[in-house]
């Protein structure tokens, strides 16, 4: 018998990597029945880490979609976002917007140089990438990347453990776009086509060769 618990996970990390879904695609990736899917999503629904929406087609009965509700962000990585939102205030109140934004200089160092280090030496665009993803993964970003038609590569973190802190100050957007175009090259391009912050599931980012 499948573990019913680690079925419901699967299907909150599919949802949160790939967004909305419909039932018979939640089925396939889970290899079970529709019924079984059902079984799962309506306990994911009563636990209010679901909602869905029905779409109207053409013939038949609608087609269902099923997402992550904001509830469900508790089951996936925060780090410590109450402590992190104290300890922003904190600094503004006692060493201003100047200390706030040495701390991310500070911390857009530390992270660069420890990317620098793990990207020397590779040269294909598509295995920096793929560092790249595996780096912000360890983190706790949840991060995916995907060759494009275009030649170029799309980065997808699809889940943003500081999003708290991010909310209350953009500075640390910024300063990882920064980070990425720094450690991947000045032959390359990356530009943000997702964010979070704008109300995307997730951030994404265009990376490509400078023309």
């Amino acid at each position: 018998m499948q573990d019913v618990t680690t079925s419901e996970d699967r299907i909150l990390r599919l949802l949160k990597f790939r967004g909305p879904q419909a039932t018979p695609a939640i089925a396939r990736h889970l290899k079970i029945t529709l019924p079984g899917a059902r079984k799962h999503l309506a306990a994911l629904l009563d636990a209010k880490l679901v909602s869905f929406a029905d779409e109207a087609g053409k013939v038949g009965r609608p087609r269902r979609t099923w997402r992550l509700t904001p509830l469900a962000d508790g089951r996936f990585p925060d780090s410590h976002a109450v402590l992190t939102l104290e300890m922003i205030a904190g600094i503004r109140s006692v060493f201003g917007e100047d200390g706030l934004d040495r701390l991310i200089g500070a911390r857009e160092s530390e992270t660069e140089a420890r990317y620098g280090a793990a990207l020397s030496g590779l040269r294909d665009m598509a295995k920096k990438v793929a560092r790249l993803a595996e780096l912000r993964s360890e983190e706790g970003y949840m991060a995916d990347w995907q060759a494009l038609p275009d030649g170029s590569y799309l980065l997808a973190e699809n889940h943003c453990p500081i999003c708290a802190a991010a909310r209350i100050c953009q500075g640390f957007c910024r300063s990882e776009l920064a980070v990425f175009r720094r450690a991947l090259g000045e032959d390359v391009t990356v530009e943000r086509a997702e964010h979070i912050l704008a109300g995307a599931r997730r951030c994404a980012y265009k990376i490509g060769p400078k023309s």
